[in-house]
């Protein structure tokens, strides 16, 4: 089929056959007007020629839009493996397998980025909620330097659950810095709810977001070397050694109060592993970060890769002002 290109799409005039078989294009005035990446697929198929144009010299030239190129890729490689898919309203519109446009309905709603690329978590969460309100799922396809193609599947998870009631008692600890110790004898009730680590047989020790949770809950009292230690007081000494503890705190009391039993997570790179009710192994990692934040697709790869390989799943807390989105990322296979 012959094909003219304007510099910006390609056109087929009189034919529709390819959309009407293929799910190619969409029809214009009798003929069918096709995306810069379908064109360049189809030349590279040899299903359409294009005069003074090879698929190099076409290539060359839509290659000077920053970022066609992962998109052409992406494209190439949702094709290859059966799907039909149009541009828009994100990067692409896919379709389930064996359906296509005009004849089905789209499945995915996929956003192509490169691995250096900033992900801002704000426009996530607006697009993410744009895929739902059209219910679709929402993926990211990573482009990685040497052309190898990751696909994530994005969810906002509003986590279920509800606070389990605690022991209606009161203890004491005392501050050494940010360190809270407990007398363990006098509140076993810590234990039994998943706070704090035992530093020898009588004493426990709280961490600077347990222990605010604690006295926000008015079941922690502090004193420091026999001097009450008000929470605005504890929170500057923790905050002093922590810039994050804001948003930890945060997230930490939004985790507990769904039932969640949150613990470092130190040693998987992230703020906390996450327990839930009766459960012995964490079953998330968490990390907090305040609105406005935006990480690369590297740093995002590589806590998905992590928590895949414990058999955890991986959530960003996003803190807002009217509330916390966690926002789920998980490879897919498609």
């Amino acid at each position: 089929m012959k094909a003219t290109f304007d510099g910006s799409n390609l056109y087929l005039k009189q034919d529709t056959s390819l959309y009407e078989s293929g799910g190619y294009g969409r029809p214009e005035k009798g003929g069918l007007r096709l995306s810069p990446e379908e064109g360049l697929y189809l030349l590279w198929r040899k299903r359409i020629d294009l005069e003074g144009y090879d698929f190099s010299g076409l290539l060359a030239d839509l290659s000077r839009e920053p970022g066609f190129f992962r998109r052409y890729l992406v494209y190439r490689d949702l094709r290859e493996r059966g799907y039909a898919l149009q541009t828009g309203p994100h990067d692409f519109r896919v379709f389930k397998r064996g359906e296509r446009p005009g004849k089905g309905q789209s499945l995915y709603l996929i956003r192509v980025l490169a691995e250096r690329d900033l992900v801002d978590f704000d426009r996530v969460v607006a697009e993410v909620a744009t895929a739902g309100n059209m219910r679709k799922q929402y993926l990211i396809a990573a482009v990685d330097d040497e052309g190898e193609l990751t696909y994530y599947e994005v969810k906002t998870n509003h986590l279920a659950g509800s606070e389990a009631p605690g022991a209606a008692a009161t203890v004491k600890g005392e501050a050494f810095g940010a360190v809270v110790l407990v007398r363990a004898a006098a509140a076993p009730w810590l234990e039994t709810e998943g706070y704090g680590k035992p530093l020898d047989p009588e004493l426990t020790m709280l961490s600077p977001v347990e222990a605010l949770f604690l006295m926000d809950g008015d079941r922690l009292t502090i004193v420091q070397q026999e001097s009450p230690l008000g929470r605005d007081e504890y929170h500057a000494v923790a905050a002093a050694t922590d810039g994050e503890l804001a948003e930890k705190v945060v997230v930490y009391t939004d985790l507990r109060r769904r039932g969640y039993a949150p613990k470092t997570g130190y040693k998987f790179g992230h703020h906390f592993r996450v327990y839930g009710e009766g459960v012995k192994h964490s079953l998330m990692l968490a990390h907090a970060i305040p609105s406005g934040t935006a990480l690369t697709m590297a740093v995002i790869s590589r806590s998905v890769r992590l928590a895949h390989s414990v058999k955890k799943k991986m959530l960003f807390a996003c803190v807002h002002i009217n509330g916390i989105q966690y926002i789920e990322f998980a490879r897919i296979k498609l």
